[in-house]
């Protein structure tokens, strides 16, 4: 958990024919002071923060149960556990002068005399996902407790402590991007992994790397304005430091890191404007820059600075207004504008259309820490669109570093992996995963909140009682989840649950087969409030209707067909009808072949054959569709 400080105490969609994003945010005057709406403008936000503000649990109580998450998390856990230390520190100990055994292991991680950027990224930023490694294996050691996992974290930090030295970050292109993720894979180490040497070689580290940092944060215009050796030096990313920076200093590392948080927070060109709902995203790095939102959050929750908050909310408001239905974004790695046509012209011009691991793992963070801070469930529709639709869909990370890295919804579209070993995303991807548990749920002042409905269990203490939520699912392919409580004690608190603003009319919830009183308001919680006893049973059936998505305003027959929170793809051979349009009316009479995964349309020109994302192999598919 992130032992943030508390922040100081001071739409539904028609499920019958297309919703634009304008219609959306017409629909429900009830609805229209979210962050969540689209083009939302900040003196509407002023009063949305809650005043009870949700808490993160801790790692060790979320325990996933079979399902592909579960699977996911796994195989990174074993993946990074097994990869070889000294692999892993050579890139260290070459350029401290130190021996440096064992194998290169290539792509992004080992130095070479290839690097000749943009052509040829072969030695691109050596040892830069280093600290993401030791990241994931300290969070999956807090979730499973094994031993040996914490053991190799300890190994790292000790070998890595004695190569650090300025003269790794001499010529070095992105010495804020990488020392970033070491600063993360340190604070882990000790957050999660009890490792008691970790903060004083965070504190060496950021010795070494100090002289090579800017004064303050630097945008990639202003670093392109500055002189440099090649195009790589003008990529690096001194604005998401402070999120690090603050959690260092949150979890004890000494005050200078909120100072250097304070230093790196990129206010005059980026959150200042935000925070006046002026949007300065369209043209930025997509991924970095939505991480830097999480930086605007944790100078709100350390700081108390509400123009920072302000700027987090408008921020990831433009960037759903930008957003393809899978919930992806930056196509190309850039945000885009969105009173223009080139989300449109994405699916045609580029096969790199959503940055999957990297913006999964930054789309979970700021949705965690808007859930905490305003209560609004619709920011957990966001991060279980993402879910569904991205990362539960991306390859698996191999043993040789082949990875994952860009979702495809060109309008002939393949899942390939990325031409280069060891890619930023396979530093959050092992990240990300190990999260999914602490996304699942979250801690009210009066009891419990419901985010993603996934097979796990969750043990916690509710009053003076021993609690446990066995949560048995198989959302979103179906609406019915059934949670098990077991309780030492009778206690009453509140079980929450989020009904998803796509919600349709017949969802329902019964505890121990009775219908509960609370109503089912889609885009909200629905509290259960009662003194629960050990054996309780809530049964929810969330409906899931059939909705069609524009890609954006201006084009508003190129659609996507959804099932619920799921974007349904269209696969060979069935693909080819794309080339006249479908009538959405057809699209919206889909029918389920039996009680597969598998959806069929109807057209003047055959079968349209669609599935879900993670579903889909090696086939092509396509995502969007011109409609009449």
């Amino acid at each position: 958990m992130d032992h943030a400080a508390q922040p100081p105490s001071h739409l539904a969609e028609k499920t019958v024919n297309t919703t634009t994003r304008r219609t959306f945010l017409k629909t429900g005057t009830a609805l229209a002071t979210s962050a969540v709406l689209r083009g939302t403008p900040a003196r509407a936000l002023r009063e949305t923060v809650s005043p009870t503000p949700l808490a993160q649990f801790d790692y060790p109580d979320v325990q996933l149960l079979d399902g592909p998450m579960l699977v996911q998390f796994q195989h990174n856990h074993r993946l990074f556990l097994s990869l070889d230390e000294d692999s892993l520190l050579k890139p260290f100990r070459q350029a401290s002068g130190l021996p440096a055994p064992g194998e290169d292991m290539g792509g992004w991680y080992s130095p070479s005399p290839d690097f000749d950027p943009p052509k040829n990224m072969t030695g691109y930023i050596p040892g830069h996902t280093f600290g993401q490694y030791v990241s994931g294996l300290a969070r999956a050691y807090a979730v499973t407790g094994d031993q040996p996992t914490q053991a190799k974290v300890h190994r790292l930090v000790a070998g890595f402590a004695p190569t650090i030295s300025p003269k790794f970050y001499t010529d070095y292109c992105l010495p804020a991007y990488t020392f970033d993720k070491t600063s993360c894979g340190l604070i882990d180490a000790h957050q999660f992994a009890r490792d008691p040497h970790a903060f004083t070689v965070l504190d060496h580290a950021t010795d070494a790397v100090l002289p090579f940092l800017p004064p303050k944060a630097l945008n990639r215009e202003e670093l392109a304005a500055r002189p440099h050796k090649n195009v790589s030096f003008t990529w690096d990313e001194s604005y998401t430091l402070p999120e690090n920076f603050y959690l260092a200093y949150q979890r004890g590392a000494g005050p200078r890191y909120r100072k250097l948080a304070q230093r790196f927070l990129e206010d005059d060109t980026f959150f200042n404007p935000l925070s006046e709902n002026k949007n300065v995203l369209p043209g930025q790095h997509a991924y970095s820059h939505l991480n830097a939102l999480c930086s605007a959050m944790q100078c709100y929750l350390t700081d108390g600075s509400r123009k920072h908050l302000d700027a987090a909310r408008n921020g990831f408001a433009f960037v759903q207004q930008q957003s393809f239905a899978t919930g992806g974004w930056g196509p190309n790695e850039g945000f885009q504008n969105p009173a223009s046509n080139a989300l449109a012209d994405s699916l045609t011009e580029t096969h790199n259309s959503f940055e999957t691991p990297c913006g999964a793992y930054g789309h979970f963070k700021i949705t965690r820490y808007l859930l905490r801070t305003t209560g609004d469930s619709r920011y957990g529709d966001s991060m279980e669109t993402v879910l569904y639709n991205t990362i539960l869909g991306a390859r698996p990370i191999r043993p040789d570093g082949t990875s994952f890295y860009y979702a495809d919804y060109n309008q002939s579209a393949r899942k390939v992996d990325y031409e280069q070993k060891w890619p930023c995303c396979s530093g959050t991807f092992p990240q990300l995963t190990a999260d999914y548990g602490i996304s699942s749920y979250l801690r009210s002042p009066s009891g419990i909140h419901i985010n993603l409905y996934v097979p796990s269990r969750i043990t916690w203490k509710q009053g003076s009682a021993h609690a446990t939520l066995t949560q048995q699912t198989l959302y979103p392919d179906h609406g019915d989840t059934t949670l098990a409580l077991t309780l030492s004690h009778p206690e009453r608190f509140t079980i929450a649950l989020r009904i998803p603003a796509w919600a349709g009319t017949q969802s329902r919830v019964t505890i121990n087969g009775k219908p509960a009183d609370t109503a089912l308001t889609p885009g909200t919680w629905a509290p259960l409030d009662r003194t629960w006893k050990d054996g309780d049973r809530i049964e929810l059936s969330l409906d899931l209707p059939l909705r069609l998505i524009p890609i954006d305003d201006r084009h508003p027959n190129l659609v996507a067909l959804l099932h619920g929170p799921v974007a349904l793809f269209a696969i060979e051979p069935s693909i080819a009808p794309n080339t006249q349009p479908i009538t959405q009316n057809r699209l919206l009479a889909a029918q389920r072949i039996g009680d597969s995964a598998v959806w069929q349309v109807t057209t003047d020109t055959g079968k349209l054959r669609m599935i879900p994302y993670p579903a889909i192999t090696e086939e092509t598919y396509r995502l969007y569709h011109q409609t009449t």
